[in-house]
């Protein structure tokens, strides 16, 4: 493998990891307010649809990433409403987002099968583009890509610094507590799920609009799940989240180039390197103890204010 090969792989780590980055900074903001949402999977297939024939029909991409991440938001809606409203277990909600997520847009989307629509192109961002390694991988990319890169930041900033942020973070460590304090935890556990939901939407519409240019059944391809677990990798740092997605969407990207050059290596077999690296970053932060930085009141409902 040359220079320009790792070059090319590093680049195609970046976009491969853009939408994986979107759905666990989404996953984050929600389980930052004590919500589980395993229905990533789901929304993102939603969401990609959605995307799709908007920006199809209208051939305004903005447009399709509005009505991806509004796809987001309704898909969220539903969990929010059974777990945060009506107190239904989490998990079991977030499994059935996931199944109605999956079957919902391969129902939907069958007429719409092998068409392409309008979407994001790379080009080179100016005057960084033209530094050397780091323009070749980071900055030839397109719009949602560079966006990526901005939205880390700024999610830990409203979770650090703002005063929204902060009463989210606490509905989401002691619940009871910030109730007695006068803090609504059913408005703002509402905030975050649906505010998560568009931030996941936006990595199904990064699929349809960017990755692809057109649709086709399954794909979310399983990004879902590996969000959800990167959420845990990063450590509930929106920041660390960077690393994570990028290192999944490398390992993506590096099975993707090893069947395209032929190797004799079982294609199913290297289908299940993103997944196996799932499995090993699990039981990586189970055994350091990692996953006690989770926040103390997620997946725990709170009674309904009186």
């Amino acid at each position: 493998m040359n220079f320009d090969m790792v070059i090319a792989l590093l680049a195609a780590s970046v976009q491969m990891g853009t939408p994986i980055l979107y759905a666990t900074l989404g996953e984050i903001l929600t389980e930052k307010s004590g919500v589980l949402n395993l229905g990533v999977e789901g929304v993102m297939a939603v969401s990609a649809l959605g995307a799709f024939v908007v920006a199809q029909a209208t051939g305004q991409p903005w447009l399709g990433v509005l009505a991806g991440g509004a796809c987001g938001v309704f898909m969220a809606l539903l969990h929010a409403v059974a777990c945060v409203v009506l107190l239904g277990n989490q998990v079991v909600s977030g499994l059935a987002v996931t199944i109605l997520g999956l079957g919902l847009s391969s129902f939907m989307g069958q007429p719409f099968i092998g068409l392409s629509a309008p979407g994001f192109t790379p080009f080179a961002f100016p005057l960084l583009s033209d530094i050397p390694l780091v323009g070749d991988v980071f900055f030839r990319g397109d719009a949602l890509v560079y966006l990526s890169y901005l939205l880390p930041f700024a999610l830990w900033f409203f979770l650090q610094r703002t005063r929204l942020g902060l009463e989210i973070r606490a509905v989401g460590e002691e619940p009871e507590a910030a109730l007695a304090a006068g803090l609504s935890a059913e408005r703002l556990r509402m905030i975050a799920t649906l505010a998560g939901g568009f931030l996941i939407g936006m990595g199904g519409a990064y699929l349809s609009l960017a990755y692809t240019h057109l649709w086709t059944n399954g794909l979310s391809g399983g990004r879902g799940w590996i969000a959800v677990a990167l959420v845990i990798f990063a450590f509930w740092n929106p920041q660390r989240a960077i690393i994570g997605a990028y290192l999944f969407g490398g390992v993506m990207a590096f099975q993707l180039r090893l069947q395209a050059t032929g190797s004799h290596i079982s294609s199913s077999l290297l289908l299940m390197l993103p997944y196996l690296l799932t499995i090993v970053v699990l039981a990586a932060s189970a055994a350091r103890g990692r996953g006690d930085e989770a926040p103390a009141g997620l997946g725990v409902n709170t009674a309904p204010e009186e």
